[in-house]
């Protein structure tokens, strides 16, 4: 072989190392965030938990596809009327805002990813928020005053999404 194949096989084989690494790490990262198991209407979710400023600044921006029995749990460290707003959206979302006794006091269906810059929020003061996908309140017969269940115990617990 000349130096200049050897070359090219030494590049070929770092970059599939690197890749390979990347995606490693890319793994240990998804299964090390937080997750718990929400009961909300008719539904049981895994919901993935957003609780620093980064993770709900991220939310599911750049999520492709997001599967009926999954959520994204937003937990706010004091009361607000916290907003939220469709930047790097790539699918329409259900949004449901909970109080900090977990009651549903607010309800966005169907928001699609074109609303940008738009921002939902509630006006009640909520400590949490909820994102499905689209559909996900009807289908799971979500209201307004109805409770979620979950033990903030387990948002440090990774559950399997």
């Amino acid at each position: 072989m000349s130096v200049q194949k050897d070359s090219y096989a030494w590049f070929w084989v770092t970059l599939m190392i690197v890749a390979i690494a990347a995606g490693v790490i890319f793994l240990i990262y998804e299964m090390s965030r937080p997750k718990v198991m929400l009961h909300l209407g008719d539904g049981i979710f895994t919901a993935r938990v957003a609780a620093t400023d980064s993770e709900r600044t991220k939310g599911l921006s750049g999520v492709k596809e997001l599967p009926k029995d999954k959520a994204m749990l937003f937990v706010f460290d004091q009361d607000g009327k916290h907003g939220i707003r469709m930047k790097d959206m790539e699918i329409p979302i259900d949004v449901v805002w909970l109080d900090r006794e977990r009651r549903v006091v607010y309800i966005a269906r169907e928001v699609l990813p074109e609303s940008y810059p738009e921002v939902y929020r509630s006006n009640i003061a909520a400590r949490y928020v909820v994102e499905f996908a689209a559909g996900t309140v009807q289908e799971k017969a979500i209201r307004i005053g109805m409770t979620a269940q979950f033990n903030e115990e387990m948002l440090k617990e990774d559950v399997g999404w």
